[in-house]
């Protein structure tokens, strides 16, 4: 596989982690089920938002600043 599809499921994988956790706040705000009662999911959700923290704090620390499309739509305009 191409090194933009890698990185492009791995986006996708992060974007569904975190509709995930999304999903699990929206139903316990919505009151449908309390975190003691589901104390697994509950355990299992505080891992994945830990793990999207740190994904997120370790991509920004990596990532580059400058989109590389921009910078030759740029370049190409003579910007």
């Amino acid at each position: 596989m191409g090194r933009r599809m890698l990185k492009t499921m791995g986006d996708t994988f992060w974007v569904l982690i975190l509709s995930l956790i999304v999903l699990f706040a929206f139903f316990v705000a919505l009151g449908a089920f309390s975190p003691s009662e589901v104390v697994g999911l509950s355990l299992v959700m505080v891992g994945l938002t830990v793990a999207w923290i740190g994904h997120a704090f370790w991509d920004a620390r990596h990532r580059d600043s400058r989109d590389p499309a921009t910078v030759r739509a740029r370049e190409r305009r003579g910007f």
